[in-house]
This record gives C-alpha cells, structure tokens and sequence, in this order.
C-alpha cells in the first residue's frame, strides 16, 4: 500500500492559496482517476484528515491500494494526521510520498526526493518529527517568485507569500505544475520513483 499526503490547511479561505498546493494536486490526480471523486473522499476524524482509498492497476505487475490523504490539522500538525494512519495501516516510512509546496524552487519547478531535512517547511518539518525519520519521499513542488526575491531572514514577509493565493500572472503556470505533478505521481505509480525523478525532476 502507498500512502500519498498532500499538503494543505482546511478551510475555504485557504483553498487557492499557494500553501495549499499539495491539495489541490491529489485532488487533480483523483479527479482523473476517477469522475466521482466526491464520493470517493471521506473525512475520518479519528485520522483527522480526508481519506480516499483507490486500487492502482499498473500495466505490469499487480494492483496495489492507494491512500490519498488530505490532513485536517492545518499544516503544523500535518505529521499527528501522517503518523496516526501510517501505524494503524501498518505502511512503512519509505511507502509514504508527501506532495508540498516549495518555497525554494521556482514556481513550476519540481524535485522528487527520498529523505533529508525539512528545508524549513512546517509540515514536512511536522511529519519527520511525528514518524520519528526522514526516509519517506517528498514530491516539492515549486511555488517561490518569478522575478522578485523575498527577504528570507523576513518570516512575515515569507508566510504572507506562501498563503496568499496565485496571482493572475500565477494561475495558468500553476495549471500547468499541477497537471504535471498528477503525471509525475502516476508515471512513479506506473513506473517507479526512479524513473519519476528521471523524468520529472527540475534542475
């Protein structure tokens, strides 16, 4: 079983925000999987998160379950959402893939990694803390500016950024990462990380 935790914060006022990218890419990638995909979401609060289970059919090899998992704790606590399932489904750090914004690459770039620090994102940060490693994979999804550079010793200036929503000049690239980002997850479903990573990581 593999366990795909996009990242995000509840809430309607939050829905389009930069933040919340990892939602909105499972969301697209069930949404292609399937054309109900509102029956296929579920809130579980003993999980306090979304929960949607699909059975993944490669091509070659057999099927295998997917868990797609939207924490409800708003990011900091995102690892108490991510460990809690992990144990009571029994899923191993390394069947774990974590989908994040990240503020260090470029908006519509993208790095699949296994392992490592959490480079300051809170959730990450939350979730290694919480399953007590870092060997689980991060797909980091590119959200910082095109042209101007934000003061980085700024934290306001940093978290006024990454919840703010998309702009205009924004919304059609971010389309575009998201589209490629869904392909990435099922391409390493298909295929493997390795060859993902091959194909899709950014330099």
């Amino acid at each position: 079983m593999k366990l795909i935790v996009g990242l995000g914060n509840p809430g309607l006022n939050h829905e389009k925000s930069r933040h919340n990218l990892g939602f909105m890419i499972v969301d697209a990638f069930l949404k292609d999987f399937s054309s109900s995909v509102q029956d296929l979401w579920k809130e579980e609060k003993k999980f306090k998160s979304e929960l949607a289970e699909i059975n993944w059919q490669p091509k070659k090899g057999g099927q295998e379950k997917v868990l797609l998992v939207k924490p409800l704790t708003f990011m900091n606590g995102s690892g108490l959402a991510v460990s809690s399932i992990a144990k009571f489904y029994k899923i191993d750090p390394k069947d774990v893939w974590i989908v994040h914004d990240e503020i260090d690459l470029p908006l519509g770039g993208m790095k699949i990694r296994f392992g490592g620090a959490s480079a300051g994102h809170k959730g990450v940060e939350s979730i290694i803390e919480n399953l007590g490693t870092d060997g689980f994979w991060r797909f980091r999804i590119g959200i910082g500016p095109q042209k101007e550079k934000i003061p980085t010793k700024k934290v306001k200036a940093i978290d006024n950024y990454v919840l703010g929503d998309f702009s205009e000049g924004e919304k059609g690239k971010a389309r575009e990462i998201i589209k490629k980002s869904m392909k990435a997850i099922e391409d390493a479903l298909e295929e493997g990380l390795e060859k993902a990573m091959n194909r899709f990581n950014t330099r």
